[in-house]
């Protein structure tokens, strides 16, 4: 403990240092400042590009690093060996992420993708700088550690922190941080998978949702930024590397279709099996939040050991990249692929479910690939495929499993073929593109991401509004209202003194036996608590959940307090409050 509390303190020391940072200009930001306009933006984009970037270079370094030097350093001694280091590996490196979550915020647990969307389009690309450090080194011990999950989602959320708040050193506020966000979000995706490409897709497809954003040029510059972040330090090197994919017979285009129903399929499972288990656990009090990355880790663990004694094979654990590479490469027997698949599932369903930090890409390119090299080999027993046939249906695998959780088309294509750097696969991955969409569609309304975020209790039309001001003027009051304010119930002492000590309000409902009595302000309280006497109580301005933004708006007018109740017709209920601070938010949220 006392390791983990000096920990704890250098962190915070980091923190604090980098937070004072922030609030001063540096002599960069001076610099940038006498810049003519256009030039300071591009080289404010290629600044914290280039930093987002090295983060997510930084990130990927030391995740493989202490994968190596561990699971495949195991993997080379006796299986007894294995087994008895892989567990004690997954067990201290789960019990320092649960440290991390439970001392210093469980927010960083999950992939990161979700919160970006929600800092994108809520908080106007603000991101506070504790999770992203949570985030850089949770992530390292949990998929480095062993944990069944991918490094994408915490590279995208890493460059997007690392942009936003180094934008605010810059000079920026808060309220422009929308841009280096999305910038810093893109660069880190570039860095993570070698893949400028599917980096801008993503960003456009994912968080953005516009094709036609005015932050797709400088999307563009950061992913190229990252990707000369990772070609300078790492080299240009794909992913997985491919024999030459020459060969390749018609045939194979036959089984494209069951190659993509099946990893669709994988896809459509991973999802449901993983929201229902976070439901679950959500539901239940016994297990701690902050402890449950721990009991991810011995599930994880006990199917990859398993595995492990069956097959020699170390898939199961970290990303699986070795594995895969060698099933691209024909290079063990197919039907070990479709033990890989079922492991990799619940290994995987076990580690975001119970809330490590990592992402899903990894596990999802995993379970595709082994996919459509397992119907590969089951189909090569009636069917006289190539080598090159079963490569080209693993990566069609691959980008139909991907599309399918995610549901970024142009993306999953993009990516399996920059991972590859094979031409040859494109025909496959676009007829498997087009079945993964279908599939995605039966599982549901929404991607992973999306039903992450409901879940959570976030909605969606606060996440990803309408993309023009008259479509968001139109949204009925209920859109933006806070659905749980806090109601004063009486104008007692103690009640008065709860309420501010509780909540930084500046203004509280009163309702007293039912009725809307009006609204008591933070300052009257404050000046009537020492004398005794009770504090002015303020007339309340009103609207029905049903009115349009822009009536609302105008009702502010008529507040003195700059905040409207949202109230049923009938019953005059209060169901929600509005601030002048929400509207303006939201309206600069469409407008930017």
């Amino acid at each position: 403990m006392r390791c983990s509390c000096c920990f704890r303190q250098a962190l915070t020391r980091n923190i604090n240092l980098m937070n004072r940072v922030d609030r001063q200009k540096s002599s960069l930001a001076t610099l940038l400042l006498k810049l003519p306009e256009g030039m300071r933006l591009v080289v404010h984009t290629v600044v914290i590009a280039f930093v987002a970037g090295l983060s997510a270079v930084a990130f990927l370094f030391f995740t493989h690093y202490l994968f190596a030097q561990s699971y495949l350093v195991f993997a080379a001694r006796s299986k007894s060996y294995f087994a008895v280091a892989s567990f004690l590996m997954i067990t201290l490196s789960s019990l320092l992420v649960c440290l991390l979550l439970r001392y210093f915020g469980s927010e960083a647990a999950g992939s990161g993708i979700p919160q970006v969307k929600s800092a994108f389009w809520k908080e106007l690309g603000w991101i506070r700088l504790r999770p992203v450090l949570i985030k850089f080194a949770g992530g390292i011990l949990s998929i480095g550690g062993g944990q069944s999950l991918g490094r994408e989602g915490p590279s995208v959320f890493i460059g997007a922190g690392v942009a936003s708040n180094l934008s605010g050193a810059l000079g920026s506020p808060r309220r422009e941080r929308r841009g280096p966000a999305i910038i810093g979000a893109s660069a880190g995706l570039a860095a993570a998978f070698n893949t400028p490409l599917a980096a801008i897709t993503f960003a456009i497809e994912e968080v953005v949702g516009d094709l036609n954003s005015r932050f797709l040029g400088r999307v563009v510059l950061a992913s190229v930024i990252g990707a000369f972040a990772v070609y300078g330090i790492l080299g240009r090197q794909p992913a997985f590397s491919l024999p030459a994919v020459e060969n390749v017979s018609w045939l194979h285009y036959a089984i494209v279709p069951a190659v993509a129903l099946l990893a669709s399929s994988a896809g459509a499972l991973f999802q449901r099996s993983t929201l229902r288990l976070r439901g679950r656990l959500a539901r239940q009090k016994r297990l701690p939040v902050w402890l449950r990355p721990l009991f991810g880790g011995w599930i994880t663990w006990s199917i990859g050991v398993t595995l492990f004694l069956t097959t020699g094979k170390v898939g199961v654990f970290g990303l699986g990249y070795q594995d895969l590479s060698s099933a691209l490469n024909n290079l063990f027997d197919w039907r070990v692929a479709g033990l890989l698949v079922a492991a990799k599932l619940a290994a995987t369903v076990a580690s975001y479910g119970f809330g490590g930090i990592g992402g899903i890409f990894a596990p999802a390119l995993f379970l595709g690939g082994m996919s459509g090299y397992f119907l590969g080999g089951l189909f090569g027993l009636w069917l006289p495929l190539t080598p090159a046939d079963r490569i080209v249906l693993s990566a069609v695998g691959m980008s139909a499993c991907l599309g399918t959780i995610v549901r970024a088309p142009l993306t999953s294509m993009l990516i399996v073929f920059e991972m590859t750097h094979q031409f040859a696969l494109v025909p496959g991955l676009m007829i498997g593109t087009i079945i993964s969409q279908a599939v995605a569609r039966l599982n549901g309304s929404l991607n992973f991401y999306d039903a992450l975020l409901v879940q959570d209790g976030h909605e969606l039309h606060k996440v990803r509004p309408p993309l023009d001001l008259q479509s968001w003027q139109n949204l009925p009051a209920a859109a933006i209202a806070n659905p749980r304010p806090v109601i004063l119930s009486d104008l007692t002492a103690e009640s008065l003194k709860n309420a501010i000590d509780s909540h930084p309000y500046a203004w509280f409902p009163l309702i007293v036996e039912g009725r809307l009595t009006g609204l008591v302000g933070r300052a009257d309280i404050v000046a009537a608590l020492p004398q005794g006497i009770e504090p002015r109580v303020t007339e309340a301005v009103t609207c029905y959940p049903d009115q349009t933004i822009r009536e609302v708006g105008n009702k502010f007018i008529d507040s003195p307090s700059n905040i409207v109740l949202v109230v049923e017709r009938e019953q005059e209920k209060v169901i929600g409050l509005i601030t002048l601070h929400d509207l303006l938010r939201a309206q600069a949220a469409i407008q930017s």
